[in-house]
């Protein structure tokens, strides 16, 4: 049976004139921030977010006024979550180790891993105030030993959302902005007259923060491009239609444009599971999300045999890929293009959003392809150095480089080996000129 689609979703050109409109606003506005500083994130800030406060920060009053607004349930919620995500950063952390190696006697090469100075982490308010991507951003730049923090999230009905603020603040940042959007990415990247610039900005966010991080990617670092959020869902006949159309629907809820994809090698479960979503958008109270993403964005595709979804899905390369079948280890073994798995009906991509340990900033849009997610090591830098213990080493190291040198034609690269031959080998090397083999 060759794969078929029972359900297709936008056309590549659709969606790609979709991102040229996004460019043009995005660019204009980095641009503007650029230029007027202060001014332009107040002016943008009430044009998109009807928010004008007399600053952006949130002072230390305000943060404590928006915890005492949250029960101790609530509390203690969301430091379960950062204790489970602090718990795995951590031992992403221990993972990187620095390396120091005689390579050749005298010869010491080696590396050492050291967090970048600072990161703004962008916690996304549109629909929903994403109080878990507080954990994933500020907690894990903490455990790598960032020393300075800053966070931003929209205000949520015309204020700090106190939920956000307080997962911001738990989980350990140094400043708290109330601001959203393309105009808080380029305040925070790019510093105005009250806000100083980060070295790194990371968070998900809608296709305008997205491309705003793509266009600033060079002025500063990103974590990757994790625009709107993506989900395949991998089944057979071993689950029914409702746990499929669920987890579909369970991430269709986040915007207007999120693909929802079921890939199955059952052709009785792909059209169970299209009737399951639309009775679950009947009842479902995210349904006017949900449904637009659906429509627009949604697929079914059928295939015959496990390599054809294998290839299916590597060419997809989701964001969030929820394998339910037989041998789910089968995907884990031999995919290769993802954000994040979650293996076995017992899980699902909820569970990574909120709570279980792992990072849900992901990459999207086929980054996966050539990316991971966020992790401890993104705000790493693994820099290397070297050490010449000898005269008899630098002489050796020496008589090499100055010959490669000469290949190549960079005569002042030469010289710098052939001063060192001529001072720690003894060899009378003529200016200019290679190092006799």
């Amino acid at each position: 049976m060759a794969i078929q689609y029972l359900k297709h979703g936008r056309s590549a050109e659709a969606s790609s004139q979709d991102a040229a409109k996004v460019r043009d606003v995005v660019t204009a506005i980095l641009a503007d921030v650029a230029s007027r500083g202060d001014t332009a994130v107040a002016e943008l800030s009430a044009k998109f977010d009807n928010w004008s406060p007399e600053r952006f920060r949130l002072s230390e009053g305000e943060i404590a006024s928006c915890v005492r607004t949250l029960t101790s349930g609530q509390l203690d919620d969301i430091k379960f979550a950062q204790a489970q995500v602090r718990n795995f950063a951590q031992a992403q952390r221990e993972s990187i180790r620095d390396v120091e190696i005689e390579t050749l006697p005298g010869v010491v090469l080696g590396h050492r891993n050291m967090p970048v100075d600072s990161v703004a982490c962008y916690v996304p308010g549109g629909k929903f105030p994403l109080v878990a991507s507080a954990h994933m951003g500020v907690v894990t730049a903490k455990v790598a030993g960032v020393p300075r923090i800053i966070t931003a999230s929209p205000p949520v009905g015309g204020k700090p959302n106190p939920a956000v603020v307080a997962a911001m603040h738990l989980g350990g940042a140094d400043e708290i902005y109330t601001f959203g959007g393309v105009q808080a990415i380029a305040a925070m990247a790019l510093g105005t007259q009250t806000i100083d610039p980060v070295a790194m900005v990371v968070g998900p966010g809608n296709a305008y923060v997205a491309e705003a991080k793509r266009q600033l990617f060079g002025r500063i670092g990103i974590d990757l491009i994790a625009g709107p959020s993506e989900t395949l869902v991998i089944a057979d006949d071993s689950v029914d239609a409702e746990l499929c159309a669920t987890d579909l629907l369970g991430q269709a809820e986040h915007g207007f444009n999120t693909p929802a994809v079921l890939l199955t090698n059952s052709m009785q479960l792909a059209k169970d599971t299209i009737a399951e979503v639309e009775r679950l958008l009947e009842i479902l109270p995210t349904a006017n999300t949900a449904g637009v993403s659906w429509r627009d964005y949604g697929e079914v595709i059928v295939a015959d045999t496990l390599e054809e979804m294998v290839a299916v899905a590597d060419r997809i390369a989701s964001e969030h890929v929820q394998v339910m079948t037989r041998d789910p280890d089968y995907f884990l073994q031999n995919m290769k293009n993802y954000g994040a798995l979650f293996l076995g009906a017992r899980t699902n991509v909820a569970y990574g959003d909120k709570v279980i340990g792992t990072n849900h900033t992901l990459p999207t849009g086929k980054a996966a392809r050539y990316t991971g997610g966020l992790w401890v090591g993104k705000f790493i830098k693994t820099c290397t150095y070297q050490k010449v213990l000898t005269d008899e080493a630098s002489a050796l190291i020496g008589s090499y480089c100055s010959r490669l040198c000469a290949i190549e034609g960079m005569i002042a690269h030469g010289e710098q080996a052939n001063i060192r031959v001529r001072r720690f080998g003894n060899r009378d090397v003529p200016y200019g000129t290679a190092v006799p083999a």
